[in-house]
This record gives structure tokens, C-alpha cells and sequence, in this order.
């Protein structure tokens, strides 16, 4: 608990058994009440990995349900355990879970209902491997986002997320994409609905076994990235109207 709130860590996990216990023992337990993980259709041994830490809520998709239909199943796991603040932890070690107390302070002071794990603050990103096309594109993207959406935002791409329960329970995450894009829609819809997010500078580490999608997938996912800013930039101007923001 973290001031008489419940703090969730969640864990988005595909293949991740090779790096879930490094990931698991950096979790700060002092604060952290709950963890859940979500396996989606590993084809290794996560689900095993997982019961030998002792990890008590571990919800297993059958057929692979993608990253976004993952974060549903936690995000909604997360609220029936009555979690006040939840952060998303990938179980591939990327992201380092000793940033957790900082995050959880920022929530549980009042400070800001989301946080986000940067990349880009510091210059970390290309220090920590990035490939260099990631960088470009994540620097691109950013800006257009930033101008369509009407915010400011080091970088939307960011997979270390922490989030209020009254956030969670404000927008209409369910309606969301299954695939990767489901991130993007996320801060689209907190941004549309008057959420302040604040960013704390994280480093992160690209190595063999940490999750990442290739070429191809990065490309559909940019374009999609685009196409929800568009959006985002009709439904605030009344033009459009979009499920993602009811």
C-alpha cells in the first residue's frame, strides 16, 4: 500500500520466461500489493516460470488475444482486485521495475493521475541500443501526435506506464485495438478526457531476448499511430465521433 491505496503491478507477457524472474525479483514489494500476469498464448515456459515465483494471479489466454487484448485482460483483472494504482511492467526486463516507487508517489501524492517511463528524456533510448530508425520515427511520431493531439509529450511509444484507478475507470479502454496500437489509443483517450500525464526519465536496454516487432509491424503500427491522432484531432475540433472517447 502506498498511502492507504492499493498499488497493482501488471505483466503483459509473451514469451517473457526467460527474463521473468530478473524482472519479478527487482519488483519493489515494500508498496507493491498485487502482481498479475497475463500470459497470451506463450510458446515457452512463462506460465510455469511464473507459479514457481509464486505469482498468485496469472490469467492464461488459450489463443493469442495480442498485446492490446493483453493489457484488457490485466487492466481489468486489476480493477476487480480493487487496485488504486496500476502499473504496466513488461516481464521482458526493457523497462526497470526500480522506477516503481517513483511512479507510485507521483499517483499517490495527487501529483498526476498517469505516469509514463521515458525513453526520450535523458537520451536514453539510443544509449540503451534503439535502433536508429526507431529513434527517427519515434521522434516523428511524437511531434505530429503532439500537434493533432494537443498535447506535450516526450514520447506516446513508451511501454512503462502507471495509472490512477479513476483513470482505468474513466475512458473506454475496452473498446480499444488488440494489436500494439491499443497503447496509443489509451493516450489519446486520457488526453481527450482531461487527464494530466506526467513522464519521469527511464532507461531502458534492447537486447536478444527483449520483446520487439519487426520492420513490417512497425510500419502498420505507425500508420496506425497516425490514423488515431487523426482521430483525436476530429473529435476534439466536433467533426468526428469515435467510440473510443464515449
Amino acid at each position: 500500500m502506498y498511502k492507504g491505496k492499493k498499488v497493482v503491478v501488471v505483466l503483459p507477457a509473451y514469451n517473457a520466461e526467460l527474463t521473468l524472474e530478473k524482472t519479478y525479483k527487482e519488483i519493489p514489494f515494500d508498496i507493491v500489493d498485487e502482481v498479475i500476469l497475463c500470459d497470451d498464448a506463450s510458446k515457452d515456459n512463462t506460465i510455469e516460470k511464473a507459479k514457481s515465483l509464486g505469482i498468485r494471479h496469472i490469467i492464461e489466454h488459450k489463443k493469442n488475444k495480442g498485446y492490446g487484448g493483453n493489457q484488457k485482460s490485466l487492466y481489468n483483472k486489476s480493477l476487480s482486485l480493487g487496485g488504486d494504482i496500476v502499473i504496466m511492467l513488461h516481464p521482458d526486463y526493457q523497462y526497470t521495475p526500480k522506477l516503481i516507487p517513483s511512479m507510485v508517489n507521483i499517483i499517490g501524492d495527487d501529483l498526476y493521475p498517469v505516469v509514463l517511463g521515458s525513453r526520450i528524456l535523458g537520451k536514453g533510448a539510443l544509449k540503451g541500443g534503439m535502433p536508429l530508425y526507431k529513434y527517427i520515427a519515434n521522434r516523428f511520431l511524437t511531434l505530429t501526435q503532439n500537434l493533432l493531439i494537443n498535447y506535450k509529450l516526450s514520447e506516446y511509444h513508451t511501454g512503462y506506464r502507471a495509472f490512477s484507478k479513476e483513470v482505468l475507470e474513466g475512458i473506454n479502454f475496452n473498446e480499444n485495438s488488440d494489436d500494439f496500437i491499443f497503447d496509443n489509443e489509451m493516450l489519446s483517450q486520457i488526453v481527450y478526457k482531461g487527464f494530466h500525464i506526467g513522464e519521469v526519465t527511464c532507461p531502458t536496454k534492447y537486447f536478444e531476448e527483449a520483446s520487439s516487432i519487426n520492420l513490417a509491424r512497425s510500419t502498420k503500427y505507425g500508420l496506425g499511430v497516425l490514423a488515431v491522432s487523426v482521430k483525436h484531432f476530429l473529435q476534439r475540433l466536433g467533426v468526428g465521433r469515435f467510440n473510443l472517447y464515449k
